[in-house]
Order: C-alpha cells, then sequence, then structure tokens
C-alpha cells in the first residue's frame, strides 16, 4: 500500500518545515518577534505554502497558535497540509529572540486527491531541553539552537477514514546543536550547519492488509554532521519547479555519518530473512540548481551478514569502499553541459563458506575484489528534467530524441578478482549529425588504452576446477591474441582500440573493421 503520493516538491516543502523547527552573518542588532516570525511565514512561502496561524501579543511575548501550512498540487490534483501547532517568539530584552514550540507537537501530514485514496499520517515531534534564539536584523537573521534529544514518531495513520496499524516508525537524534542564517534580498539564501550525538532509529512495521508480514530495521551511528546551503526566489511556484530553478533556486547538503550498525527482519510467510550490517561511516551529498542535479554516496568498510528465505546458506560479504555518484543536466539548453557518473565497489571480500560452493579445492586466489568507473563527459538535454509537460512529451516520444552525447571521457576503469585486473582509460567525441556510418548510433572518434594482467592464470585455474572446458579456454586465448599484444611483466597483455568517424575500428593499429 503506497501511504504517500506526493512529488518531490512536496517532500522538499515538508523538509523545509522540519528543517526550520531544528533551525530557521548577522550582526548583532535588535530584532523583534514579529521579525522572526515573519521570517518564518516568509521562508515557507518561498517554499510554496500557504501559511496560517492565530496570533495574539501579550508583553513580550508573540503566541502563534493553529499554524498551518498548506500546497496544492494542481497537476496531480494533490493538496498536503501540515499543522505545526502552536509556537512562542519572545523578545529577550537584548536585541534577541526567543523561539520556543512545546516539548511534544502533533503533525498532521494530509495528501487528498480524487485519483488516490485519502492518506492522512499523525506524527509526534518532540523535544528535550530544546534552546533557539534569533539575533540579527529583519533581512540578515542568526539561528542559534539546541537540544539534548529530538524525535520524529509516526503516530498514526488513516486511509480513507479508517486507522491503519504499521506498528512502530521513530527516529531519535540526541545532543543537537547548530546554526542557520538567514538573508533575503533578490533571493532567500540560507547557510545551515548541524551536528549530533548518537542516532538511533527503529522501523517495525506489520502488514497494513492484516496478513502475517512483517518488516523489521533498527539501527544506531554514533553522530552526524550537516551542512547546508540554499537560495530560492521569494515566491515558488509548485506547478513549476523549472521556472524556480531558472529564477534562481539552488540547493546543497552533504551530511556524514559515524560508524554504526543495523539489523533487519523481512517476515514473507513462510519464509523468514534476517540480517544485520555495519560499517565506519559515510557521506551522502545532494546539489540541485542550474547547473545540474549531483548525488554522492559512500560507505567505509561496509560489512552485510543475511540468511533465511531463498538464501541457501548464510552470506557474510563486505566492502572496504563502496561509493556511488551521478551528476547530470536537468535543464535544456543549446550548450552542451557537463555530466559525470562513478561506481566503486572496493575490496570486497566474502566467507570461505561462500567460496567454497564454486572453489572447494582453493585453485583460485581469495584476494579482494575491486570494481572502479569513473566517466564523465558532456551532453545536451532537449526538455527540462522538472517542467511535467516537457518531461511527459519527452517519456511519449513526442519531443523526438530527447538529448544527445556529445563527448565521453573514461578517467578510470578497473576490474579485478580472483588474480586477474583489467585497468583502462580513454576518451571519445561523438558527431550526433552521422547516424548512418555505426547504424543509428553516433558516430564516435577516439580511443581506449586497456591492459590485463593474470588473464592466462585465471584461465587455468578455471580449467583445473573444471569450470571452463580445455577447448574454450583455448578460444578465449586467441581473442585475446586478436585484441591484444604482451605487455610488461608476467601475464601481462594491453590493448589500445581506435574508433574512427569514418566507421573504422582498429585494435594495436590493426583494422578489425
Amino acid at each position: 500500500m503506497k501511504l504517500l503520493d506526493m512529488t518531490d516538491r512536496a517532500r522538499f516543502g515538508m523538509t523545509t518545515a522540519i528543517g526550520l523547527v531544528l533551525s530557521a552573518g548577522a550582526a548583532q542588532a535588535d530584532v523583534t518577534a514579529a521579525d522572526v516570525w515573519a521570517d518564518w511565514k516568509g521562508y515557507l512561502s518561498s517554499s510554496g505554502y500557504e501559511v496560517a496561524g492565530d496570533e495574539s501579543q501579550s508583553g513580550d511575548t508573540l503566541t502563534v497558535s493553529d499554524v498551518t501550512m498548506t500546497m496544492a498540487i494542481p497537476e496531480e490534483d494533490t493538496t498536503v497540509s501540515v499543522n505545526l501547532g502552536e509556537m512562542t517568539f519572545t523578545e529577550n530584552g537584548d536585541g534577541t529572540v526567543s523561539v520556543g514550540m512545546p516539548a511534544e507537537m502533533p503533525m498532521q501530514v494530509q495528501v487528498e486527491s480524487p485519483d488516490a485514496e485519502e492518506v492522512s499520517v499523525g506524527l509526534q515531534y518532540n523535544t528535550s531541553d530544546f534552546e533557539m534564539t534569533a539575533s540579527g536584523e529583519p533581512n540578515d537573521l542568526l539561528y542559534n539552537y539546541s537540544a539534548s534529544e529530538i524525535a520524529v514518531i509516526v503516530d498514526d495513520v488513516t486511509v480513507e477514514g479508517k486507522s491503519v496499524d504499521l506498528g512502530t516508525v521513530e527516529f531519535r537524534i540526541a545532543d543537537v546543536t547548530g546554526t542557520t542564517t538567514m538573508q533575503v534580498g533578490e533571493l532567500r539564501k540560507s547557510d545551515q550547519k548541524m551536528s549530533t550525538g548518537p542516532v538511533n532509529y527503529t522501523i517495525d512495521v506489520a502488514d497494513p492488509e492484516g496478513g502475517t508480514g512483517q518488516f523489521m530495521m533498527k539501527g544506531q551511528f554514533a553522530g552526524m554532521t550537516v551542512a547546508a546551503e540554499g537560495a530560492m526566489p521569494l515566491e515558488m511556484d509548485p506547478a513549476d519547479f523549472a521556472a524556480s530553478i531558472n529564477d534562481g533556486f539552488s540547493a546543497d547538503l552533504t551530511m556524514t555519518y559515524s560508524e554504526g550498525s543495523s539489523e533487519f527482519k523481512v517476515v514473507d510467510p513462510p519464509q523468514t530473512t534476517e540480517g544485520t550490517t555495519k560499517s565506519d561511516g559515510g557521506e551522502f551529498t545532494v546539489a540541485m540548481g542550474a547547473e545540474g542535479l549531483t548525488y554522492d554516496v559512500s560507505s567505509k568498510n561496509m560489512q552485510l551478514n543475511m540468511a533465511g528465505g531463498d538464501i541457501p546458506l548464510p552470506i557474510e560479504v563486505a566492502f572496504g569502499t563502496a561509493a556511488f555518484n551521478l551528476t547530470t543536466p536537468i535543464a535544456k539548453s543549446e550548450e552542451a553541459q557537463d555530466f559525470a557518473m562513478g561506481v566503486t565497489l572496493g575490496d570486497f571480500t566474502m566467507s570461505d563458506i561462500i567460496w567454497g560452493i564454486f572453489d572447494p579445492a582453493g585453485e583460485l586466489p581469495h584476494d579482494p575484489a575491486t570494481i572502479d568507473v569513473d566517466l564523465t563527459g558532456t551532453a545536451k538535454l532537449f526538455f527540462d528534467l522538472f517542467d511535467p509537460e516537457q518531461m511527459e512529451a519527452a517519456e511519449t516520444g513526442e519531443l523526438g530524441v530527447p538529448g544527445e552525447l556529445n563527448t565521453l571521457d573514461i578517467n578510470t576503469l578497473t576490474v579485478s578478482a580472483a588474480g586477474a585486473e583489467l585497468t583502462g582509460d580513454g576518451a571519445f567525441t561523438f558527431d550526433n549529425t552521422d547516424l548512418e556510418t555505426f547504424n543509428g548510433m553516433p558516430a564516435p572518434d577516439g580511443s581506449v588504452d586497456l591492459k590485463l594482467t593474470g588473464a592466462n592464470g585465471l584461465l587455468d585455474a578455471l580449467i583445473a576446477m573444471g569450470l571452463v572446458p580445455e577447448e574454450q579456454a583455448m578460444g578465449v586465448r586467441m581473442m585475446m591474441g586478436m585484441f591484444a599484444v604482451p605487455g610488461e611483466g608476467e601475464d601481462a597483455l594491453t590493448s589500445k582500440i581506435e574508433v574512427k568517424s569514418d566507421g573504422q575500428v582498429l585494435a594495436n593499429g590493426q583494422r578489425l573493421r
């Protein structure tokens, strides 16, 4: 069952609200309670929300009760609303303002759509020893905040008016400290820094359809740091996110986390799958703006143990490094734009039990394996990735070719396993006006240099194990002889593969096509 069906813009707005609760370079100056509340309203409004609340002033304290924020997403006939409860803004007499909120703050998220089930999710936002102070000037505010614990708990879920008992979903962060600056000019700019102590999460949910299935995951890591910068137009239209990007929207978030572990269980009667994970920490980065969209995820010394279900024996694997990065353009342009993609699975190892399945005699070296690929290049995009109408036209083929590849650089290519290693690098350009020479593919022009070591030793071991017949190994050796020449050192081969724009393909200077 899909409990929430909302676009990335709605999820961004939700994160904005929670981010303000967590946070919200300014020179010391007088700032009033009304100034700070106006800044909150301005931030939420800039994110595309309509904000309302009942304001009352008593002495130096401005109280805003029944704070609600609502966003309509016309193209999906969906409305998202959140109730933040009551907030107070108290002038301290020294030019600063303290921001207060209840220790237990219920939040209600409602999704209404004529084409989908109406869903209401109740969240409990709890804080312990929460303090926040705003200082600076009305359009240049500095927020300092801290809490001994912040917790977000899913309290209840209602679908079409019927309560759904999911189980336990909670996220707890200890020892939170941070700062946020808000500067308002032609754009609203923010700069946030946060650090925490231990982070714990629990997801223990049952089958919402009433079956006996279950999904459980519990985990923790020692702490995390968050650094985020952003800019947004003073008015954002949630129905036209592409226009917001053109008007200056940008966001850059980096989160690092320390060592941690988790345990999980999946019950799908009659089978049960269980496992654990452990890592020394990692980093997650996401950035978006007119220059494109970037994801970068990495983890260090990751271990996975799993058993049960359809798995015939316990699985124990580990990575020294696991990483993925992607950069892609998001806006149409007549000029070529940069892109990048990389995957690293470094120092992969597995238990002797798994090795024993296909190498019981220990013929193969059990050295750690690595896959490392780093690609960059340039391309043109012929539609705006965040424009719903253009995206639909691209998916249905109305736009024709959605884009074109202009250049491709192979910066790193490494594949090593069982005593053999393949490395390489190269570069290509593509002629998109020539779709005939290579049968519909833009004509490439460039080369790649490859080096292969340990291949013959690997083939000998596979023959001894009975996994590769002698005649097949002979065919493989003949193919390597056609495409490669002896390199430096024992059992080493090199190859230079060239592709010409006129259709020629050469290996070490000899024409293959």
